[in-house]
């Protein structure tokens, strides 16, 4: 998802993989900062690049926009490992944000984004809700959504928002997307020390991690105190941070929304290669290094022209790299060998319909379909979905029809849903939550994909199509889940006095719902007869 202070957008994620597709400015001042500078200027901060000016927040607390964590991965250092930023001169002016990582136009959620783009993007947000701190905070860096593809972390809905004021410093990241951040090609893995290629988006947020331990305690932030969360993409990658040896061992909890890291399989690396090729190929530039070095050449533009113009249009995501990733996701999880971490995870009730997905409706189209994934546990998927018999089951006033609660379970839901179940299993702390609270207005579409941002982050768009006749009730649930939320970043667990309690998901595979009245519902077993047949067909697949 990509919103930005004018526009306020969420993407309507078009799938993973072919689901995937359907789901600024610094000022240096000419002198060197001076020690007697950075103690008179309240908002003056050294890092290990040098120093940076910040600004007040309008209710309170400082914050640094714009900050640069790496070199321009631009020329000769396109899909290469990021490097980090080199040192400046003077004082670095951190007031606006830097611009959105290019991209192309897949909607309105990120045409603004899309329109200012450039490759020259690795820049990331603090926010603080004090300043100076009194003591160290609570770390929550942020992983915004958008397929992979597209999005940027520079928004008012994440920065002008009031989570924050629950006692946490808040970071947001830019990545690379796309076409910049997941090219795989035999030339790139060739002159590559790790001898494999794509991820560069995952080595980005790796190295951003890197930067907050190394600099955040200057910002007032705990750097031994970090969570990574994320929605949509930024969930699946913070799940995937979790399964990478680079990185398991920088962050101390996780939030996963709406995604989990195996959604879909990644790609082997073989098999992204040869997508890279494919696409090289319809450029008409010659094989091996010659041909990487005129890819090289070509402008930003020209090459997210020449994607959008290829048919069927390719999408370049993360892969079994052999480096950032060494193996599928799921078989990490399945044996407990992601971070040994707590971990909050949820969806919500609507997700990602059928529509959206482009997958079928129709009765019978949607019999097939279901069939043909599951081979012989089809007979239990038919029946979990009402589709046993010829007769049209009915939707459910909850998850919708048929078509979409399996839109929904495939891709989001019961993947998150395996995920934690193998999380607990491994007796980490697990919590797991259903949103099912319709932002007001749009009560009859329900909870859709990212329905729950606004009440993560304390923000309420006035445009935008997470926006809404927003009421005292929103208000108070957004106070709840920002408490819920930032509880967990403190402590590894939600609670505290005066919250209902969420129990660890455990054998009953306990969570709770988030109520459209705005209250908290405790139950178990989230879409057992569906999932559990997802969970069977995906341990069968990890085993064999």
């Amino acid at each position: 998802m990509s919103q930005d202070s004018n526009r306020l957008r969420v993407f309507p994620l078009s799938a993973f993989a072919r689901i995937l597709l359907a789901i600024a400015c610094f000022t240096p001042v000419s002198a060197s900062a001076t020690q007697t500078e950075m103690q008179s200027d309240g908002f003056l901060v050294p890092t290990t690049s040098g120093p940076l000016r910040g600004v007040a927040r309008p209710d309170g607390g400082a914050e640094f926009l714009g900050i640069p964590y790496a070199q321009p991965p631009v020329g000769d250092l396109r899909w290469r490992e990021p490097l980090p930023v080199k040192p400046w001169s003077g004082v670095l002016t951190a007031g606006s944000f830097g611009a959105p990582c290019a991209q192309p136009v897949m909607g309105d959620w990120n045409r603004h984004d899309a329109e200012v783009g450039k490759e020259d993007c690795l820049f990331l947000n603090v926010m603080a809700p004090v300043w100076p701190a009194k003591q160290p905070l609570p770390v929550m860096l942020w992983l915004h959504g958008g397929a992979n593809e597209g999005g940027s972390a520079s928004s008012a809905l994440y920065k002008d928002g009031t989570l924050i004021r629950h006692g946490v410093l808040l970071v947001t990241v830019n990545y690379r997307l796309g076409i910049f951040g997941f090219f795989a090609h035999p030339a790139l893995s060739a002159e590559s020390a790790h001898h494999g290629s794509g991820n560069y988006g995952l080595m980005d947020q790796i190295l951003a991690l890197h930067w907050v331990r190394e600099n955040i305690a200057n910002f007032g932030g705990d750097p031994h105190n970090i969570t990574v969360f994320g929605q949509s993409a930024g969930s699946q990658d913070t799940a995937l941070l979790m399964t990478s040896s680079l990185s398991k061992e920088l962050f101390l909890r996780a939030i996963a929304e709406s995604a989990a890291s195996f959604s879909l399989p990644l790609a082997p690396l073989a098999f992204a290669e040869k997508a890279g090729e494919a696409f090289a190929a319809s450029l008409k530039v010659p094989t091996g290094a010659e041909g990487l070095k005129q890819l090289r050449q070509l402008t930003a533009q020209q090459l997210l022209a020449s994607q959008s113009s290829t048919s069927p249009r390719p999408y370049f995501g993360p892969d079994i790299d052999g480096w950032v990733i060494s193996r599928q996701p799921a078989s990490v999880f399945a044996a407990g060998e992601e971070a040994a971490i707590p971990l909050l995870f949820g969806t919500t009730s609507r997700e990602l319909g059928a529509a959206i997905l482009h997958m079928p409706t129709a009765p019978d189209a949607l019999r097939k379909t279901i069939a043909d994934f599951y081979g012989r546990l089809a007979p239990q998927a038919l029946a979990a979905y009402g589709l046993a018999d010829s007769t049209e089951a009915s939707a459910d006033p909850l998850y919708g029809s048929p078509a979409d609660q399996w839109a929904a379970d495939l891709v989001v839901r019961c993947p998150a849903s395996a995920q934690g179940g193998w999380h607990s299993a491994a007796h980490y702390p697990t919590y797991e939550y259903e949103f099912a609270h319709a932002i007001p207005g749009q009560e009859a579409q329900g909870a859709v994909h990212g329905s729950d941002l606004p009440y993560v982050f304390g923000y309420f768009p006035k445009w935008g199509n997470i926006a809404g006749q927003f009421t005292d009730l929103d208000i108070q649930l957004a106070d709840l889940m920002e408490s819920y939320w930032t509880n967990f970043a403190k402590t590894g667990s939600p609670n505290s006095a005066g919250l209902p309690d969420w129990p660890q998901f455990g054998v009953e595979r306990k969570y709770i719902r988030f109520a459209q009245d705005g209250k908290v519902v405790p139950l178990t077993s989230l879409r057992d007869g569906p999932c559990g047949v997802y969970r069977a067909s995906l341990t069968s697949r990890i085993v064999h």
